[in-house]
């Protein structure tokens, strides 16, 4: 198949048309219609091969993983997403693993109702791009500086999964951890819990490269510090099980992967917002809280500090 043989097969009918969507694939620019009076957030994610997943992962897995990564930045921000473009390089064209992509990215993409509207594909090493674009109200966008002292963190989920699901696809560990593995491959992007703390929550941000490098992020951008308490971070009951006893705080704080949002919010706006959450069945949890000593400061109940390794994945 040629190029265009190819996107005709595999992507113009890989999603629902949108109203807003004048002209979508098969022309030198997708014609998008925004609507009057809502700000338009963007972002855009880049997963390399052997890098952000393995090149033996299941071709589903891995078009699901690459829309959810970006939808998990819309969360992160109360946006609701609309439309998508894909930049697919592959070293061949293979058409199963065409099929199963178009598959994995599809499930979600209808899920959400996110239009693929344009893209690119040529040879070269396996890597996946996606651009995706939402809509956010005026004035109510989940920033990383809105954290004040005196906020509580919560998180949404489980933390440390995701790392441990990659310390079994590494064969790492020789243990079956299942579900840390289906965390790993298929993250849930936390997108009906994001567009609910829009204009409720203080601030958040997604869990990518770990719990301390991203609370990091909001702590610097609102100059502040944390204090993280170790023993309420919630974790999976086969995490729990993995380790038996005394878990590796390492791998909860800094492996990442998890796509969890981490929010802020005031003591005033507990109630309502934990009963909207409660509402979806979206589990979320307190951590800890902001301060205003700089840095963030994780505490053992006995009161003694942890001193990790490390605060999460540097790209460089």
């Amino acid at each position: 198949m040629s190029e265009f043989d190819l996107i005709e097969r595999y992507f113009r009918p890989l999603t629902q048309s949108r109203a807003d969507v004048p002209l979508g694939i098969g022309d030198d620019a997708a014609l998008l219609l925004p609507e009057p009076g809502r700000q338009l957030a963007f972002s855009m994610d880049t997963l390399v091969a052997g890098v952000h997943f393995l090149p033996q992962a299941a071709a589903d897995d891995i078009g699901y993983k690459s829309l959810a990564v970006n939808l998990s930045d819309m969360a992160a921000m109360g946006a609701e997403p609309a439309w998508a473009s894909l930049s697919l390089s592959m070293p061949q064209q293979d058409d199963a693993w065409l099929a199963g992509f178009a598959e994995g990215f599809r499930e979600l993409a209808q899920a959400w109702q996110v239009q693929l509207v344009g893209g690119d594909t040529t040879r070269g090493p396996l890597s996946i791009t996606v651009h995706i674009c939402g809509y956010a109200n005026p004035g109510v966008a989940l920033l990383r500086s809105g954290a004040q002292p005196g906020d509580r963190i919560y998180v949404t989920g489980n933390l440390g999964d995701a790392g441990l699901g990659l310390a079994r696809v590494l064969e790492k560990i020789d243990v079956s951890v299942p579900y840390c593995v289906q965390r790993l491959q298929r993250p849930e992007p936390r997108v009906a819990a994001g567009l609910k703390l829009a204009g409720l929550a203080r601030c958040a941000i997604d869990i990518s490269d770990g719990l301390l490098a991203d609370l990091g992020h909001i702590c610097e951008s609102s100059q502040c510090g944390a204090d993280i308490y170790l023993q309420q971070i919630p974790l999976s009951a086969e995490l729990q099980n993995y380790y038996q006893s005394q878990p590796d705080w390492n791998l909860v704080l800094s492996a990442g992967d998890d796509y969890e949002l981490c929010f802020t919010l005031t003591p005033e706006k507990e109630a309502e917002i934990l009963a909207v959450l409660k509402q979806l069945g979206t589990p979320v949890q307190c951590i800890g809280e902001i301060t205003t000593q700089p840095g963030i400061r994780c505490h053992h109940p006995d009161g003694s500090l942890f001193a990790p390794d490390g605060k999460g994945y540097e790209h460089f």
